[in-house]
């Protein structure tokens, strides 16, 4: 028996990184304002831990959608896998060349390219797909922002996220 009803329960583990840094930065707030000496500095650095949490805690909450969307993903040891009802595959982390997403499709899907293989689309509201935020992330030279605010650009398109080796010459727009 839980004393948490299942909505509440999913509120909160979908805000669970903002609840803490909620909680840390209360924390280093009182220490602040309450305390002296050495209390007092460790409170400025909950403070500073606190906001960073914060910041990530946002981005993890802007590429968070709800996993209602067909199939699951895995990620174990630097391999992505999507199980999907039609489709699945797998790709390695080390060997992925280009990230893409593609808006085209309904539900939007992830695409992900890897050298000798075809490539893996992965709807974006599947199931475990919270777990690729860490993935994109440390990715060389991806830039999160970015790839947040093209996950919730309306409209039918088709962007490239990240490649790893950049082939395309650069494209120089008027506007």
């Amino acid at each position: 028996m839980s004393l948490i009803r299942p909505e509440a329960r999913t509120a909160l583990w979908r805000w669970r990184e903002l609840v803490v840094a909620a909680v840390v930065l209360l924390m280093g707030l009182r220490w602040v304002l309450g305390a002296f000496g050495l209390l007092f500095w460790g409170g400025w650095v909950l403070l500073i831990i606190g906001t960073a949490l914060a910041i990530v805690g946002v981005q993890r909450l802007r590429f968070r959608l709800e996993a209602d969307g067909p199939g699951v993903v895995q990620v174990d040891e630097g391999q992505i896998a999507y199980f999907g009802p039609l489709t699945g595959g797998a790709v390695a982390v080390s060997e992925l060349t280009m990230l893409a997403l593609d808006h085209t499709a309904k539900p939007a899907h992830w695409i992900l390219q890897q050298p000798g293989q075809d490539a893996l689309h992965i709807p974006v509201n599947a199931a475990g797909t919270e777990t690729l935020f860490d993935v994109f992330a440390s990715l060389p030279g991806l830039r999160t922002e970015r790839m947040l605010a093209e996950l919730r650009k309306p409209g039918p398109h088709h962007v490239v996220i990240w490649e790893r080796n950049a082939t395309r010459p650069p494209m120089h727009r008027l506007h």
